[in-house]
């Protein structure tokens, strides 16, 4: 083998293993820097006033192995919980939504049309505070969005 080929072959191996580093980054940072979740108390006690409650699946259109919510999800007036598990992820954001959607391309169409709730920085359980501006009775469905990548995560219809 030439000192030309070896060479080729060392770079590409590792740019490979440098960009899988790199992906793995992206995945697991979200995990490592995460605030502790909720208690399953502390979800619970959120649950006791919701007025509505629903479901996110992992069979959704556009959820897959690395997007997916699972999980009960009750709204309140004044705040959203889950129960359950999210796929980890950077900039994951609640959005409440008048129509159920279920892929990306659905999301963007309706967007303009939807509330942002707010943040949602825990994979296992999350309590998110709706803001006074928002009112829930106004939209249908809670859905989990992934701002930096675009990416569809999770959705329930609640009413």
């Amino acid at each position: 083998m030439s000192r030309a080929t070896r060479f080729v072959l060392l770079l590409g191996s590792h740019l490979l293993v440098l960009a899988f580093g790199f992906a793995l980054g992206v995945y697991f940072l979200p995990v490592l820097t995460a605030p502790p979740a909720p208690s399953a108390t502390e979800v619970a006690a959120q649950a006791r006033s919701a007025q509505w409650t629903a479901h996110f699946r992992r069979d959704l259109k556009d959820s897959d192995a690395l997007h997916w919510g699972e999980g009960t999800v009750t709204v309140a007036a004044r705040s959203i919980a889950l129960a359950g598990d999210l796929a980890p992820g950077p900039d994951y954001k609640l959005y409440l939504s008048p129509e159920f959607v279920e892929t990306e391309a659905d999301f963007l169409r309706l967007k303009s049309g939807m509330a942002r709730v707010g943040d949602v920085r825990t994979f296992r359980n999350f309590v998110v505070a709706v803001p006074e501006q928002i009112d829930v009775a106004h939209y249908t469905t809670v859905i989990v969005w992934c701002e930096s990548f675009g990416q569809f995560i999770t959705a329930a219809r609640y009413r």
